[in-house]
């Protein structure tokens, strides 16, 4: 396949990702943008020396989040009458016009975003997790010590802020503003679990400070513009972590949980997870990441047990050569004993969760 003909078909794919996950605006934006590259306009020289990681490194939504940042900022006032995150009238081929012309000339915003992995935090991710964390305090019956890889700004560190609502039952303070209901009705989590948080802390290799005004808008330019509530929910998810200051280190992920898991903690239960971070780690840091894992649980006892939580989409279409999967999977592996468990199979955002395979 060629640099270009790679370029089209990245962009197709995210174009009917976003399509799935119900952003029209978007799934306009980049259906525009492939038959831009397609005749070998702006887009082509953009992202064809990308072309070989448009998918893995999800290069279209970097350059998504880019111009996103501009729009939020002020910087695009006719871009912004369009963007819906800014009260615009959602009108995607009206934009496009202006968005090209960013892709022609790209802004210092642009190419700074094509350095870096998206950060989009999506809280949403919670729903699923939550799921995993109840099982474990049920399992095991100790406080948790939490450690999340690829944090960003940590809000899915503070899940347990959040409420959980299934019929009557529920997890999580009742007042909570950030909130998820009637997603589990296939795979109910134990929402009556003694589940407390005695430490909480995460690692970045660019960390998002949830207190900072440039920090906070750039996490909020990788919200879908047309996804109100997604971008209802990470306001309000910042407003907590705002308040409640959560420790997130930058730090190479392999290097980071070497030192965390370096000795047992004994009387808690540590839990390392992470949500669609996966594809972003190069093959030696995901192998040390596992390789500490592993070890640590192998070292693991009942009194000062590991758990391995993760939100990752199976990795097998790279070597079988398919199309990214549209779901993710929800997985644990708990020690003593390193049972690796299917537990529910989820949406990149959020719910509602599904029984495994269903």
């Amino acid at each position: 396949m060629s640099e270009r003909a790679a370029v089209v078909d990245a962009l197709r794919h995210q174009a009917a990702a976003c399509a799935y996950l119900d952003s029209p605006f978007y799934d306009a934006l980049l259906t525009n943008m492939a038959a831009d590259a397609a005749r070998g306009g702006p887009t082509t020289r953009l992202l064809e020396p990308y072309a070989r990681t448009l998918v893995d490194d999800a290069s279209a939504l970097r350059v998504m989040g880019g111009i996103h940042v501009r729009v939020l900022r002020g910087d695009e006032p006719a871009l912004a009458a369009h963007y819906p995150s800014t009260g615009g009238d959602g009108d995607a081929d009206a934009a496009w016009p202006g968005f090209r012309a960013l892709l022609d000339e790209p802004p210092p915003e642009l190419v700074d975003a094509l350095r870096r992995p998206p950060q989009t935090n999506e809280v949403g991710r919670s729903a699923s997790m939550v799921g995993g964390f109840l099982t474990v305090a049920e399992e095991l019956g100790l406080p948790l010590r939490v450690l999340e890889l690829g944090s960003s700004a940590g809000l899915n560190l503070q899940f347990d802020r959040y409420r959980y609502q299934q019929g009557s039952a529920g997890f999580g303070p009742a007042d909570a503003p950030v909130r998820f209901a009637d997603l589990w009705s296939e795979v109910p989590p134990p929402f009556g679990a003694p589940l407390h948080v005695a430490e909480r802390r995460g690692c970045d290799r660019d960390p998002i400070d949830a207190s900072d005004p440039d920090d906070r808008l750039r996490l909020l330019a990788y919200v879908w513009p047309d996804v109100t509530v997604r971008f209802e929910r990470t306001r309000a998810a910042l407003e907590l972590a705002a308040a409640q200051p959560l420790a997130v280190d930058g730090a190479d992920a392999a290097a980071w949980i070497r030192a965390r898991l370096a000795g047992p903690t004994p009387g808690l239960a540590t839990v390392v997870f992470h949500s669609i971070v996966w594809q972003y780690l190069d093959d030696p840091t995901a192998a040390g990441v596992r390789d500490t894992i592993e070890a640590a649980g192998a070292a693991a006892t009942r009194d000062a047990p590991v758990a391995w939580l993760r939100l990752e989409p199976d990795d097998t279409w790279r070597a079988e050569g398919r199309p990214p999967p549209s779901h993710a999977q929800l997985r644990l592996r708990v020690w003593p004993g390193g049972e690796d468990r299917h537990l529910a199979d989820a949406s990149f955002h959020t719910g509602p969760l599904k029984r495994p395979g269903s």
